[in-house]
């Protein structure tokens, strides 16, 4: 396989603040800690995917304000191919507002701003790079027609699409967009949205999986927190990968660390339950610290620790 990866998504600056516990409607909270930091699962995904190692180009779409000049040089920073990543003036760029309660759940709100306008222009000027690289990963913070049209020149081209449905659209997916999908990787909840049916053992995992199958994509991972993810291996049989424990601080971006992780190992040519561990990994280092990207792990910390 080929070892670069595509990022297709959005990019946010994260505020958040921790609380007691959420807050109740007309309910007014003090909050003890308030932070920003870089967000947005795109974003997320990219800085994962770099930071472990993985030849990351991303595209998406910023605000020319404060908040997207200083999202793009901390991409840059961060080693990763920026030069798909458009300013656009008299646009916003996105925010999240992220109350964190004191077992290290977390709610969010999302002002999409600059992520909106991510369009099928933008994507045909990096169909270069799409059908050069061995991986495209998207997720669902930015318009769908653009990651169809993602998906399509991914697909023709052999590149693996990888596609995390987060956070799941009102409208069910467009088969147009799940046809051109090799691995799906939805959390539980995500799952549930997809099919209608929550997983609540083995047994109703294996179901859910099946029926997410029977939409046309192949190979589908359902995380499922603290437990580890759910897959189906070669020998057609369900099985659980399970997680690292550790004590969760801030589950921000744990998700998309996840898929980050994921990939850098396929690209490195691991299995899929192999790469599964590797993200698990990846994201039980990351709920132990703060923020979203400030939370991602190093390749070190990963791979010399597994």
């Amino acid at each position: 396989m080929k070892s670069k990866i595509v990022i297709v998504g959005s990019s946010n600056t994260d505020m958040m603040v921790k609380v007691d516990h959420f807050p109740l409607p007309g309910e007014t909270l003090i909050g003890d800690h308030f932070m920003t930091a870089q967000g947005g699962k795109g974003a997320n995904q990219a800085v994962a995917v770099a930071r472990l190692g993985g030849d990351a180009t991303f595209v998406c779409c910023l605000g020319d304000d404060a908040f997207g000049n200083q999202s793009l040089a901390l991409l840059k920073k961060e080693g990763m191919d920026t030069k798909h990543v458009r300013l656009i003036k008299g646009a916003s760029s996105g925010v999240a507002l992220i109350p964190v309660d004191k077992n290290g759940e977390n709610t969010i709100i999302v002002a999409s701003g600059a992520n909106a306008m991510l369009s099928v222009d933008d994507i045909k000027a990096a169909e270069e790079d799409i059908k050069n690289a061995g991986i495209l990963l998207m997720q669902l913070e930015t318009p769908i027609p653009a990651l169809i049209c993602a998906a399509k020149i991914a697909h023709a081209n052999g590149v693996k699409v990888i596609l995390n449905p987060a956070p799941f659209p009102k409208e069910p997916l467009p088969e147009e967009l799940l046809e051109n999908v090799d691995i799906i990787i939805p959390n539980e909840t995500e799952a549930a949205y997809m099919v209608g049916e929550q997983i609540t053992d083995e047994a109703s995992a294996l179901s859910v999986i099946r029926k997410i199958q029977a939409k046309g994509v192949k190979t589908v991972i359902v995380t499922v927190g603290k437990l580890g993810a759910y897959t189906i291996d070669e020998q057609d049989n369900l099985v659980l990968v399970p997680a690292f424990p550790v004590k969760a601080v801030d589950t921000v971006a744990a998700g998309d660390t996840f898929c980050g992780g994921l990939c850098v190992a396929l690209a490195k040519g691991y299995s899929i339950a192999d790469a599964i561990r590797v993200g698990n990994k990846a994201a039980s280092i990351a709920v132990t610290r703060e923020g979203a990207q400030p939370s991602v792990p190093t390749a070190e910390e990963v791979f010399t620790t597994l």
